[in-house]
């Protein structure tokens, strides 16, 4: 198995290292393996799950949701209705977001094609 250092962690994931910091002591990153100095080190399947988180995060999940995931992805395979269903709540969520930007795109292109063909038609001519 692979290790990473946080800095190398941070860097492949995108977190900063006080965000790693943060998610490992809010319970969203468990059981982070230590060198023999106490030095945090990442291994291959950390950097899959903070992906995931990044994932999460990026498309509007709040932190306690992302928390109650976390545990329940520690629990038993009973958790796993539990787990889907947190996630098709999500993207439904990310579906109704993405309807109400294609249709604030559509008002944004529609004033675009105004300004457009103003620039266009030449300016009448002074009498």
């Amino acid at each position: 198995m692979r290790f990473y250092s946080p800095s190398q962690a941070a860097e492949q994931t995108g977190f900063s290292l006080d965000t790693l910091r943060y998610y490992e002591r809010i319970g969203l990153l468990h059981s982070i393996d230590r060198t023999a100095g106490g030095r945090r080190r990442y291994s291959d399947n950390d950097l899959g799950w903070l992906r995931l988180l990044r994932c999460l995060r990026d498309t509007g999940m709040p932190i306690a949701e992302m928390i109650r995931f976390a545990r329940l992805t520690r629990d038993s395979e009973a958790t796993v209705p539990e787990r889907l269903a947190v996630l098709e709540g999500h993207d439904a969520r990310i579906e109704e977001r993405i309807a109400r930007l294609r249709e604030q795109q559509t008002q944004i292109r529609g004033k675009i094609d105004i300004y457009r063909s103003r620039q266009q038609t030449p300016p009448s001519p002074v009498a």
